[in-house]
């Protein structure tokens, strides 16, 4: 009986196979190996391949990739910024070539011209981006205690992307007052066409060397990816934003100022096993005069195994007309490990 039903297992197998095989993304690599799996997604250089065979995905460098056929649809990102959900396949002549379809047309584009790619059909969890890191400093004199952390959480939409950050630091050490620095922030992009994008966030930011109690600043503007490609991107951002702060020292009166924000973000992401991200963002007030607020954030990153890995932050923040008492400007500068989805 035994043998009878692993028989039927054998057949079972055999004739299921080509079903389950025919629905699999086809990868050949400049090596000549193939890779016959499911193309998760393509971003920062690596393509992400499930296989049935293996128990951990494959990750392959989207530059030694000659040949791919999927049978699934993709987001597909273009140099130029433009989107399409198409399915993905070299062009049989040209293995520079990969063929796409757009408004149900045929449209060759070079493969290397690929900046990025997602899944159409994939789940929620898919679709997420998230990363946590913590550090924390013991020194012996005057009991000196810091703890600090930077995490972020991001969710990818075929037309909108949304994104949220949350960094912390809690110093603390005998005979001198506790100090707290909290900086979220919380951003809804919507893509548009040829790389442009409007987006709509708010940061909050909590610093007791400012005299902070609050800062809330919503803002809204537009931005173009003036650079994309598998190695890096640029983006440029010009908006409007409602400035609102209260402060730890009662006796000063809350404030509120409309400004004029222009930013810019400069991501490296291929270069070996390091990644870096920085962005600038400066606040020209328009109600009251001379007044100029920037933002800069740097982080670098070096890739571990097990999504593990190892950071250096940096963080200041600058104010040319702050409250009396309160310093023109505060930095951060944070070393930490931590693990990323």
């Amino acid at each position: 009986m035994k043998s009878f039903n692993k028989i039927l297992n054998y057949i079972f197998a055999f004739l299921i196979a080509p079903i389950t095989f025919a629905q699999l993304d086809t990868i050949v690599v400049s090596s000549g190996d193939i890779i016959v799996g499911d193309m998760k997604s393509m971003s920062r250089g690596v393509v992400t391949v499930e296989t049935p065979y293996s128990d951990s995905d494959f990750k392959i460098e989207w530059a030694k990739v000659t040949k791919v056929n999927s049978k699934g649809a993709f987001i597909v990102s273009l140099e130029s910024g433009e989107r399409i959900i198409t399915t993905i396949r070299t062009k049989p002549s040209d293995s520079s070539t990969v063929v796409l379809f757009k408004d149900g047309k045929e449209v060759n584009i070079a493969i290397a011209d690929i900046v990025f790619i997602k899944g159409v059909d994939e789940g929620f969890i898919d679709r997420l981006s998230a990363s946590i890191d913590f550090g924390f400093t013991l020194t012996k004199a005057n009991n000196l205690q810091q703890f600090s952390s930077r995490s972020s959480l991001g969710y990818l939409a075929n037309k909108w992307s949304a994104d949220a950050s949350l960094d912390a630091v809690r110093s603390a050490q005998d005979s001198v007052a506790t100090i707290e620095r909290t900086d979220a922030s919380a951003t809804f992009s919507y893509f548009l066409w040829k790389g442009w994008f409007a987006l709509a966030s708010i940061s909050f930011l909590q610093n007791d060397e400012q005299k902070l109690k609050l800062r809330s600043t919503p803002k809204v503007g537009i931005g173009n990816y003036v650079v994309q490609t598998n190695h890096l991107y640029w983006s440029l951002y010009l908006g409007m934003a409602m400035n609102n702060e209260t402060y730890t020292d009662p006796t000063i009166p809350d404030r509120s100022d409309a400004e004029v924000n222009i930013g810019t973000e400069l991501n490296l992401f291929d270069i070996g096993d390091f990644r870096f991200l920085t962005s600038l963002s400066v606040f020209k007030s328009i109600t009251e005069g001379g007044r100029t607020r920037a933002d800069y954030k740097l982080d670098l990153k070096y890739d571990l195994p097990l999504d593990f890995y190892i950071g250096l932050g940096f963080t200041l923040n600058y104010d040319n007309q702050p409250v009396e008492g309160a310093s023109e400007s505060d930095y951060v500068f944070q070393t930490s490990f931590g693990w990323e989805l």
